[in-house]
């Protein structure tokens, strides 16, 4: 599977979320609201996810191999790395 197109919106705020992502796979089907996080050790990737009855965070979708999500994320950074960020802001949470 093939990222065909990552478009990133920058946060605006102090915190912790930097951007949202949309990611494309193949031309064929997106994912909305990737979250680029930075944390104590650099830049990583949160996938979209609801909270439960219980209080817990579930990922509405995720990579199940390691290797694609290691492409994922490294694909992510590096274009936020880049500065390939649109003009458009969003309000933090």
């Amino acid at each position: 599977m093939d990222i065909s197109e990552i478009r990133i919106r920058r946060v605006n705020g102090e915190g912790k979320l930097k951007g949202y992502v949309t990611v494309t796979f193949d031309n064929c089907f997106v994912i909305h609201n990737v979250k680029i996080i930075e944390g104590k050790t650099g830049i990583f990737i949160a996938m979209p996810s609801r909270k439960t009855k219980t209080g817990e965070y579930k990922d509405i979708a995720h990579p199940i191999c390691p290797d694609f999500r290691a492409r994922l994320q490294n694909a992510i950074v590096e274009a936020w790395e880049r500065n390939e960020v649109s003009d458009e802001t969003v309000p933090a949470d």
